[in-house]
C-alpha cells in the first residue's frame, strides 16, 4: 500500500511539473481597443481570438481602452503589448508632433499592419437644428474620450472650420456616452471616428431622427493637403437609419500597432495568422472586409516590426 500511495505521489508531481511547464510556454497578450460602442472592440476581439487559434502557445485578449492616443501611451509605458490607433495620432505619439508637440515622443511604438479606414462621424439629433459645422457654436457637444483620435479629430476639425471649445458646451465622452446623452436629450451633437456603420450610433438612429454633418469641401481639402493620414471620403446613404443622401466626411487608416520590445518571432506569427485568415473578421463586422493584404501598409504611421517587416518582405510586399 505504502508503495501503491509513493508511486501515485511521483505521477502527481510528473503531472504537475508537465502543467506548470506547459503555462510557462503560453505567452499572453493584450490588444488595446476602444470603448465598446465603436469599431475598434468587436474586430479586436475576433482578432484576438484568430491569434489565439491560429498562433501555437498564444493566449490573446483585447481589452477596452481610452483607444487611440491613449493606447500609444499604454504601449509607451509598455503597460500592454499591442493595441489598435488612428494613423494620424499614432505618428503625432511617435514624433511628437501635431497634437502632441511638446510630449515625449513614443518612440517604441512599431506597426504590424494597417486595418482599415475609420471615418470621422458628426452626429446631431434633428432637434436641436443643427445642419452644419458652424451650427455646432453655442451647442453642447460630445468631443470624444480624452486622449483618443476622436477627440483630436473633433478639436482639428472644429479649428479649421473657425469654431474652438470655448464656443460651446464640450462634453470627454466616449461613443456609448455620446450615444446615450444623444438619445436622452443632454447634448446636441457628437463626434465619433469609426467604422461604418458603428453600433453606438445605429443605436441613437432605433430611438431618434438623426442627422450626420457633413465637412465643408473646402475645409476638407485642406486638412488633407495640411495633415498626413487624413483622406477624403463619404458615409454612404442608407448607412444609417434616415440618412439618405451621402455626407462628406474625412477618414484616416486604422493601425494594429505594438511595442518594440515584442519578440519578431511572435509579430511574425500574428502577421502571418492575420493575413492567412483575414476572412474571418469580415463575418464579425462589415469593416472586416476592408481588412486586405493589398492595403496592409497604407497609412503606415511608424516603422514596421522587426517580426511584421519579415512577413511582408517574405511574400513580396516590401524589399
Amino acid at each position: 500500500m505504502k508503495k501503491f500511495f509513493s508511486i501515485l505521489l511521483i505521477v502527481v508531481a510528473v503531472i504537475a511539473v508537465l502543467g506548470t511547464n506547459s503555462l510557462a510556454q503560453q505567452k499572453f497578450l493584450a490588444i488595446a481597443t476602444g470603448g465598446t460602442g465603436g469599431t475598434y472592440y468587436p474586430l479586436g476581439g475576433a482578432l484576438a481570438q484568430l491569434i489565439s487559434e491560429k498562433v501555437p502557445g498564444l493566449v490573446a485578449t483585447a481589452q477596452t481602452s481610452g483607444a487611440s492616443v491613449a493606447n500609444c501611451n499604454l504601449i509607451g509605458n509598455h503597460e500592454i503589448e499591442t493595441a489598435f490607433s488612428q494613423a494620424n495620432t499614432t505618428y503625432w505619439c511617435y514624433a511628437a508632433t501635431g497634437l502632441q508637440e511638446g510630449k515625449e515622443p513614443i518612440t517604441n511604438l512599431r506597426g504590424i499592419a494597417s486595418i482599415y479606414p475609420e471615418t470621422i462621424h458628426i452626429v446631431a439629433t434633428k432637434a436641436s437644428g443643427v445642419k452644419t459645422i458652424a451650427d455646432l457654436k453655442g451647442k453642447r457637444v460630445g468631443v470624444g474620450a480624452p486622449n483618443s483620435g476622436t477627440e483630436a479629430d473633433a478639436r482639428i476639425i472644429l479649428n479649421a472650420h473657425g469654431l474652438t471649445y470655448d464656443e460651446m458646451s464640450i462634453d470627454y465622452i466616449d461613443f456609448n456616452e455620446v450615444a446615450d446623452r444623444l438619445i436622452d436629450g443632454q447634448i446636441d451633437a457628437g463626434f465619433t471616428t469609426a467604422g461604418y456603420p458603428t453600433s453606438s450610433i445605429i443605436n441613437i438612429a432605433t430611438t431618434r431622427d438623426l442627422v450626420l454633418v457633413p465637412v465643408d469641401p473646402v475645409v476638407a481639402q485642406k486638412l488633407v493637403d495640411d495633415i498626413p493620414y487624413y483622406g477624403i471620403t463619404e458615409i454612404p446613404a442608407g448607412m444609417y437609419r434616415g440618412v439618405d443622401e451621402p455626407v462628406l466626411s474625412l477618414a484616416t487608416p486604422a493601425l494594429w500597432v505594438c511595442d518594440s520590445k515584442l519578440d519578431p518571432t511572435l509579430v511574425y506569427k500574428m502577421t502571418k495568422a492575420l493575413w492567412e485568415n483575414n476572412d474571418i473578421l469580415a463575418e464579425v463586422h462589415a469593416q472586416g472586409k476592408n481588412i486586405k493584404l493589398e492595403t496592409a501598409l497604407n497609412g503606415m504611421a511608424v516603422p514596421l516590426h522587426p517580426g511584421a517587416e519579415l512577413y511582408y518582405k517574405e511574400i513580396g510586399a516590401i524589399e
